[in-house]
């Protein structure tokens, strides 16, 4: 009976989620430790002031946007939706992995996200918040973008319904407001935990205030417990309808190379491919960087690379579609655009994005490519690389050339667009280093449920 209580044991809870001589305590003393250390750690002041000086260049290029003009970019005609577009799907495809391992691995009960939710949430606030500011941009005159909200102006004008950028505005504010509930539920009772390890009166002020008075009682887990899984239930529509919206921009067009109906699934693989690529990117450094290596385990990352080589297929597998339906389509407009993608004056971001999207992810059928952290982290930034990429040549590649020669145009980024990419970047990461200092980046609750000692048959020795 005892070896068959021990088989179970592990078989239940697979003892290398949580690695060392970890307890209930020893969790709440590596999580919360980081909160409460007089300093963090030295490689923190070096990433938070370069993201810092990042996001001071993207203040200056929004304000040197707002008061020269939308002229100050590389748009013209025919690529009228340039660099602000592109950057609005990469940035939005990379918020989609926090809802995938938040809400969906949660309702499949899969034990491996407890150690990286949290950085998956907290990635999704941010990168929403990042992608939301490209179209306020891309509007020119940003002071009238309240008039894409559904309330009459003073022209008497209503938004138009039918336009896949309106529904963009839905999509993006629902996904962000879900997802922002959904990550504070989450923190509550971590809050609760620094709250009462506090020493300080502002900490246990403001800690106290966003804890919500919870004590932790039998009462308050079984509501926290029905409210998490609603909000779970909720989001999970959202990993395939917001992405499915913004594909909507394209796919409702006339103009060849976008009016195609492979796109919403194609582009809710490619959003969950760059977004693990992206948690990946940001956990590695951060377990080194903050000793949470026995809590975000080898076994973590390599599920998560399997999820990337899962989706890696299924983006080159739509890309090969793509030639295919353009072939056999026999539209002559159609088979130009792809032959022009891989063959035409942008070939080189073409290629670049298919090494970085199909080739580089087949390491991962290698188990010790999958388990070696400097590989892993090296694909990733390929994967982002390749998805930013993928966002471009589909955007440029389908205008530059359009349907008359004489109106072709080569498109050439300048240094704003340039500096406001790196600036957006800034954003991202001085919201991600505010997050690592002050708040929990593990989920304390989550992962004391999937240690050993947590199920109420374990065998004591």
């Amino acid at each position: 009976m005892a070896n068959s209580t021990s088989i179970d044991n592990v078989d239940i809870f697979p003892e290398e989620l949580v690695q060392g001589n970890n307890d209930f305590h020893s969790i709440t003393e590596t999580v919360c430790g980081v909160i409460e250390a007089p300093k963090p750690p030295k490689a923190w002041y070096g990433i938070f002031g370069t993201a810092l000086a990042m996001l001071g260049v993207l203040g200056a290029m929004i304000v040197y946007l707002v008061v020269t003009g939308v002229g100050v970019w590389g748009n013209n005609q025919p690529v009228a939706w340039g660099w602000p577009i592109v950057n609005f799907v990469f940035w939005v495809g990379i918020g989609h992995a926090g809802t995938l391992i938040s809400a969906v691995l949660f309702l499949f009960r899969q034990d491996w996200r407890t150690g990286i939710n949290r950085f998956a949430e907290a990635m999704t606030i941010f990168a929403v918040i990042c992608a939301g500011m490209f179209p306020a941009i891309h509007v020119g005159r940003i002071w009238f973008i309240w008039w894409v909200f559904p309330i009459p102006n003073q022209m008497s004008m209503w938004p138009n319904f039918r336009s896949p950028l309106l529904w963009d505005v839905f999509a993006v504010s629902t996904y962000f407001s879900v997802s922002l509930l959904f990550w504070y539920m989450g923190l509550v009772p971590d809050l609760a935990s620094v709250r009462d390890r506090a020493v300080t009166k502002a900490k246990r002020f403001w800690y106290g205030l966003f804890s919500l008075g919870w004590t932790g009682s039998n009462r308050q887990w079984h509501r926290y417990e029905r409210a998490y899984l609603l909000l779970a239930a909720l989001a999970t529509p959202l990993v395939l309808s917001v992405h499915s919206v913004v594909s909507f921009d394209f796919a409702t067009s006339q103009l060849a190379g976008w009016h195609t109906t492979i796109f919403p699934p194609y582009f809710v693989a490619g959003a969950i491919f760059s977004g693990f690529a992206m948690v990946l990117t940001l956990s590695i450094p951060a377990r080194k960087i903050f000793g949470l290596e026995e809590l975000i385990t080898i076994r973590h990352i390599d599920n998560m690379t399997k999820v990337i080589m899962a989706t890696g297929m299924m983006v080159g597998y739509a890309y090969a579609m793509e030639f295919f339906m353009a072939w056999y389509s026999g539209n002559q407009y159609e088979g130009f655009t792809f032959i022009n993608r891989a063959f035409g004056p942008y070939a080189w971001a073409y290629w670049i994005m298919v090494s970085c999207n199909v080739l580089s992810p087949q390491i991962f059928w290698f188990k010790k490519m999958r388990r070696n952290l400097t590989v892993v982290f090296i694909m990733s930034l390929f994967v982002n690389v390749g998805m930013w990429f993928e966002r471009f040549v589909i955007t440029v590649t389908s205008l530059n050339r359009d349907f008359l020669p004489s109106s072709w145009h080569y498109f050439t980024p300048t240094w704003v667009d340039i500096l406001t990419l790196i600036g957006s970047f800034g954003l991202f990461f001085t919201c991600f280093m505010l997050f690592c200092r002050f708040l929990p980046q593990v989920a304390i609750s989550e992962v004391k449920n999937v240690l050993p000692s947590a199920h109420p048959h374990h065998d004591a020795h």
